[in-house]
């Protein structure tokens, strides 16, 4: 439904992507930015959630948005809003039209069109009144442009907005140094769980020399390892360590999974022809971690008379 901006073939670009996060990880960001920023009255309601973002009213084609947020309860839908994320001018405005009432037809209830720019021309371009070409019918989408973000330089209003600071960094990073500082500041006083997501989320959306300011910022601090650059500069001692182990357990893991998994085969060939199965002969199975050798009893398992035979015959050792 959206432009993808830099794409290869049609994989969306990571600020696209990154862009889609943020207002999917909380949907009432859509609505504070309508609301507080552009102005709009919107139902108050604490229900807000993602709806399906293919909609459809026969028999025109699918219709996929980046993203669609329904206020108010499923059985009774009091707004739905329309997420879309345009990057340049590609994409004819007036398909923002055919969006807005394909939902409408389908939701039943008011849409708005909820369109960001990370540039002032492209917002400027979506803020035009959009015509259907019938009396009386145009729509107004609602456009965040730079010029609607606010320029925050003060790490706690950062830190007590971060999906707006995240966005602040996109649109003002590359002319205000202030802003990007605060939003690293910020980081440390964000839950740890929260405060990655964040960072990725700007050094995904923002130009390249923002990139290189978030990166020289880093550089400067002792604070976590979150950006590529950081992981590949100062966590890799860590990151190897951690690969390490992780392959390590993953390989051990791996083969008692396979082990735990022929011996399951073997009491399950058992039971499945009616042979009864001692608590004794069924801990032996499944203490066994050689998988020769449970795979040779599983064979076994098969044509065995009794379970006596499955390990009587060759004589083995417990493995």
């Amino acid at each position: 439904m959206s432009d993808r901006h830099v794409t290869i073939g049609n994989v969306p670009s990571p600020r696209h992507d990154s862009l889609i996060q943020l207002f999917r990880g909380r949907p009432e960001l859509a609505v504070e930015l309508l609301r507080d920023l552009l102005g709009q009255h919107l139902p108050v309601t604490s229900l807000i959630r993602p709806e399906k973002t293919t909609f459809n009213t026969r028999p025109s084609d699918d219709i996929e948005a980046d993203l669609v947020l329904v206020l108010g309860p499923p059985t009774a839908p009091a707004h739905a809003i329309i997420v879309e994320i345009q990057q340049d001018k590609s994409k004819d405005p007036r398909q923002l039209a055919r969006y807005a009432v394909a939902l409408w037809l389908q939701s039943r209830c008011d849409v708005t069109v909820l369109v960001v720019c990370p540039d002032a021309t492209t917002a400027a371009y979506y803020a035009k009144p959009i015509d259907f070409g019938l009396t009386g019918c145009r729509l107004q989408a609602q456009v965040l442009g730079p010029d609607d973000i606010p320029v925050i330089t003060d790490a706690q209003q950062a830190a007590a907005q971060p999906e707006l600071a995240t966005l602040a960094v996109m649109m003002h990073g590359r002319r205000e140094r202030k802003v990007v500082e605060a939003f690293t500041a910020a980081l440390t006083d964000l839950p740890g769980e929260h405060a990655p997501k964040y960072y990725e989320y700007a050094f995904s959306m923002a130009a390249p020399e923002v990139r290189n300011l978030l990166e020289e910022i880093m550089a400067s601090t002792t604070w976590p390892v979150y950006s590529p650059f950081a992981r590949e500069h100062y966590g890799r001692g860590l990151e190897e360590g951690k690969t390490l182990g992780r392959v390590e357990g993953e390989t051990k893991g791996k083969a008692e999974g396979k082990a735990e998994e022929a011996a399951r085969m073997v009491l399950v060939v058992l039971e499945a022809r009616g042979l009864p199965v001692p608590e004794e002969m069924r801990t032996r199975i499944t203490a066994c971690t050689d998988l020769a050798q449970l795979e040779s009893w599983a064979s076994r398992a098969v044509t065995a008379p009794t379970v006596h035979d499955l390990f009587g015959e060759t004589g083995e050792e417990n493995h």
